[in-house]
């Protein structure tokens, strides 16, 4: 029996598209040699329709595509998508072949930790499926159910010789690596081999990876497809285990963040309609990984970079920025905004009158750059990119409604070090970020000889208290009996806790970490627990 585990990028909604990409897949696994095509979970509709689950209509449209999947012969389809029996929904797999419907599996595991929501939608499967093709006996798991003993072990007493997994499982990094080390385990409990199809493709904040994978009895990885890439796996099974196949060479840990960070913009940008982005240069490395992004996931044409100096701005923060543009060759413009500032201190000197100059004063040069950048993003159509990091997001070191403005935050998830790190790493593939920006101490430049350091911790510092407290859940004491500063761990938490209110109005970004400032971290604006 040859399985073809249809790894592709689904769009969310629309299931008439989806499902034309299924039979397309469908018809080049029948050309070669398949017998069955599996797809990932929920791949009629994609990932995650959210509360669209909950209108009535939208199922219409579910059963309409699987009507006409259905009428396709010569080969078993494995579908996932949403089901709705009576009052309840379930997350399903749906067998298909030659105009009949074999089967349907209900997600019996059903996630509610991390970006997952799927109690809210869904009501737990009970009970296994498996099915025979050309004598072999396939069961079906979905995506939570392979991280748990008992479904996979269900699909093993119910005579399964095989065992396929439908994933929408979402990146984050070394996600890869884990998916290999605990679908071998159930390789192991059962004794099966285990073919395991993933998503590609951004959704809003998400990003499937893909590098869909087979197992054999051993549990050792004997096919696996490219990360990031729509691909067709095909799968020999002979003599009761899977036959090693093509085995695609994986991204290295920067490299794979560095590609998510591209497909969530190419995807974002993309799917939602928009003619391009705009962002504002500042001659920083946070502006320019943004930009290099940008330029990978969409083109330089769809890119356009806006300088807007002050005088507090360096010549050499100018001469980067017009470097970096000659060298990815993005539509360019330079707006001088120190004549807007003065206009506005003009109009606020009566009430400013006896007030020392603060932050305020700073917020304002960076809130003038903001509505700018909207102007020229009503005026254009392209949605304005943000340039700041998580380690900012984390700190309140952004200001609300001026560097904050804008419809995506690509360095949402991506810690100051980090950002360094994936400059570093692109400049491998080709150098496009002048070295002095990546060697430069970072600065907001919005007074004299300011530099971040000015107001935070070292960001070595700063980010592996803030990957200790937000990411894995420590608290303020463990990161001190850790070895850090009390001073710098409470400084970081007290600073976290107080801009819950900017994060909560930030754009949303591509999550890349476990645990980033999106629908995996929810916490009260209101808040006195210290």
């Amino acid at each position: 029996m040859r399985i073809a585990l249809a790894q592709f990028n689904p769009v969310v909604g629309d299931i008439a598209g989806n499902t034309r990409k299924i039979l397309e897949l469908a018809k080049t696994a029948m050309a070669q040699g398949a017998d069955v095509l599996v797809t990932p979970e929920l791949a009629l509709t994609g990932y995650s329709p959210e509360d669209l689950l909950l209108r009535e209509h939208f199922y219409r449209a579910i059963y309409a595509g699987l009507d006409e999947l259905e009428m396709l012969d010569g080969i078993t389809l494995v579908i996932g998508h949403p089901a709705r029996l009576g009052h309840e929904r379930f997350n399903a797999a749906t067998v298909l072949r030659d105009g009949n419907r074999l089967g349907q599996y209900h997600k019996m595991l059903l996630p509610n930790n991390e970006v997952f929501d799927e109690c809210r939608y869904f009501t737990p499967g009970a009970a296994p499926l498996v099915f025979e093709q050309n004598g072999v006996k396939v069961g079906i798991i979905i995506c939570e159910d392979g991280w748990s003993v008992e479904p996979a072990a269900e699909a093993a007493d119910a005579g399964a010789e095989v065992i396929v997994s439908l994933n929408a499982s979402p990146f984050h990094r070394n996600k890869i690596a884990t998916r290999h080390e605990v679908m071998s385990y159930r390789v192991q409990e059962t004794g099966l081999p285990m073919a395991y199809v993933n998503l590609t493709g951004g959704q809003d904040e998400l990003v499937f990876d893909g590098a869909s994978f087979a197992l054999n009895k051993a549990g050792e990885v004997v096919a696996q497809a490219a990360a990031y890439d729509d691909e067709l796996l095909l799968l020999d099974i002979v003599d009761g285990d899977i036959v090693a196949a093509n085995l695609a060479a994986l991204p290295d840990e920067l490299e794979s963040a560095y590609r998510a960070l591209v497909v969530g913009v190419r995807d974002y940008i993309g799917k939602n309609g928009f003619p391009g982005v705009l962002l504002g240069l500042s001659g920083g490395i946070d502006s320019a990984l943004t930009l290099a992004i940008a330029v990978d996931a969409l083109g330089a044409d769809k890119v356009h970079a806006v300088m807007m100096p002050s005088r507090y701005t360096a010549d050499i923060s100018v001469d980067d920025s017009r470097d970096m543009v000659q060298r990815v060759g993005v539509k360019y413009d330079e707006i001088e905004i120190w004549p807007m500032y003065e206009s506005f201190m003009n109009a606020l000197a009566p009430s400013f009158a006896g007030l020392e100059a603060d932050t305020t004063e700073e917020n304002l040069q960076a809130r003038i750059r903001g509505t700018l950048l909207m102007a020229l993003s009503n005026k254009s159509g392209k949605l304005v990119l943000t340039t700041g990091n998580k380690s900012e997001m984390t700190t309140g070191y952004c200001t609300l409604y001026g560097d904050m403005a804008g419809g995506f935050a690509v360095l949402k998830d991506v810690a100051k070090t980090l950002v360094f790190a994936l400059c570093r790493w692109r400049n491998t593939q080709g150098e496009i970020i002048p070295e002095r920006i990546i060697t430069r101490p970072p600065s907001a430049e919005l007074r004299p000889d300011q530099k971040d350091q000015d107001s935070l911790p070292p960001y070595d510092v700063l980010d592996a208290i803030m990957a200790r407290y937000v990411e894995q859940n420590q608290s303020a004491a463990d990161i001190v009996k850790a070895g850090y500063a009390e001073a710098d761990v409470n400084r970081v938490v007290r600073l976290l806790k107080i801009n819950e209110y900017k994060r909560r109005q930030a754009p949303v970004g591509p999550r890349i970490t476990h645990r980033g400032f999106g629908k995996d971290w929810r916490y009260p604006i209101t808040n006195r627990f210290s």
